[in-house]
């Protein structure tokens, strides 16, 4: 962030709030720039020169990092946990830009975060008008029922509303399990536990394989990595953002391993009546790659049955 940008997207960038809100604080008269109130949206700064204040206060202007991690079961998705269980700051480099997880992992599931100091982009990706997809590789108890799969692929209605249409593919079935991969376009509170648990499914592992395309199959649990330059336009292009020019400098991405044997390449499709649980169920289900082999691969040296 070199070159002067228009003020609003300095704040959003910074995490002071959307963009949106931004213009609200400027058109308020709560921002000031080198001292001088400044209520014109179209104004610019250069983040490296201008001294920028919000109700008094500075807002600094860091170098964008974005990375991926695969969070483990056991770490809580907060920067700070009152009760000192473990928390994905334990997992992040000490140095550098302070950064802040794009939506949230409960405490048992495992699988991609993104973690970025990019607020513009933290707060268009969480928007529920952006339908980010978000996979899963999800392993219940028992076998599940065609019925149970068109729920899932159709909409299960929860306490907070009716869930919208996903994409579904069973991809395994073995030893009184059954592994379900599932495409969802929303973001809420545990919501893939809660279709889960409304259709009588007991969840024994979650693991969020892939996140708006990001995928951590050649990532190992409790390891992260630098976005690539087209990682990151692909991901505000998702997020309707304007490109831009990051150095994207952090950590050196850890050394990843591959392995595990299939949780099931052959899946079969959820039933004529399953709506995304058909065909393009099944197209999706092709993809779901290393991330569901590896997690079959550990189920099989647990004892749990």
């Amino acid at each position: 962030m070199s070159a002067p940008i228009r003020l609003q997207r300095f704040l959003a960038q910074a995490g002071v709030a959307s963009r949106r809100k931004a213009e609200s604080l400027i058109t308020e008269g709560r921002v000031r720039v080198n001292g001088a109130r400044v209520t014109l949206l179209g104004t610019k700064v250069d983040p490296r020169k201008d001294r920028v204040e919000v109700n008094g206060k500075r807002v600094q202007a860091e170098d964008l990092v974005y990375l991926l991690l695969n969070k483990p079961a056991g770490v809580v998705t907060t920067l700070d946990d009152p009760e000192g269980r473990p928390t994905i700051v334990d997992l992040l480099p000490p140095e550098g830009a302070r950064v802040f997880p794009v939506g949230r992992l409960d405490f048992y599931s495992e699988g991609a975060l993104l973690c970025t100091n990019d607020g513009e982009l933290v707060h268009a990706l969480t928007h529920p008008s952006r339908h980010v997809p978000k996979r899963y590789l999800v392993r219940v108890r028992g076998e599940v029922t065609e019925a149970q799969l068109a729920a899932l692929a159709n909409g299960v209605e929860l306490e907070d509303g009716r869930t919208s249409k996903a994409k579904v593919l069973v991809r395994a079935e073995t030893r009184g399990h059954t592994w379900l991969d599932i495409t969802v376009f929303e973001g809420r509170n545990r919501l893939i536990r809660r279709m889960c648990e409304t259709l009588n499914l007991v969840v024994m592992r979650l693991l969020r394989s892939e996140l708006a395309g990001l995928t951590v199959e050649d990532l190992r649990p409790g390891t992260l990595r630098l976005l690539s330059p087209k990682e990151i336009a692909t991901l505000r292009a998702t997020a309707g953002l304007e490109r831009i020019t990051v150095r994207n400098r952090g950590p050196k991405p850890p050394a990843t391993g591959r392995g595990g044997s299939g949780a099931g390449r052959r899946g079969r499709r959820a039933g004529r009546g399953a709506g995304g649980a058909g065909r393009r169920g099944r197209r999706g289900g092709r993809g779901a790659s290393g991330a569901s082999r590896n997690a079959d691969h550990r189920d099989k040296n647990r004892s749990e049955s």
